[in-house]
């Protein structure tokens, strides 16, 4: 790498373990696949727009590329599944968990039901001719 490492590239054992589950990540690119992999973990840890990544990376459009093609092909998904499997089983646990915990909050409303009660008082009268 000839750039400064942003903390969301991955490390040499990282790479180790993602590399084999990239389809043909051993052909030759304009663009470094370790590179493109790096963009992405940037683009999903600090959010914003495709076409505001930084210079130092691939070019956006190459990165969207891939990540588009990969998501179609459920390539990231397999990803993601293998390393928790891996990191499960050396972890002495179950290939898959065996429960979740959703976190939600509860936003308040009016009691007329929200804009929609609202809405309707405001139609009848406007039919009414007052105001």
């Amino acid at each position: 790498m000839n750039r400064r490492a942003y903390p969301t590239d991955v490390t040499d054992a990282e790479w180790e373990r993602i590399k084999p589950l990239l389809p043909n990540a051993d052909r030759k690119r304009t663009h470094s696949l370790r590179e493109v992999v790096n963009a992405l973990f940037y683009q999903v840890r600090g959010g914003g727009a495709w076409r505001m990544l930084p210079h130092d990376f691939p070019p956006w459009e190459t990165v969207y590329g891939f990540f588009n093609r990969w998501t179609k092909q459920g390539v990231l998904q397999r990803v993601h599944d293998t390393i928790r499997e891996q990191t499960r089983v050396r972890e002495g646990r179950a290939l898959t968990p065996s429960a979740a915990i959703v976190d939600s909050q509860s936003v308040k409303t009016t009691e007329k039901g929200g804009s929609a009660g609202t809405t309707r008082a405001r139609r009848s009268r406007a039919e009414s001719g007052t105001s």
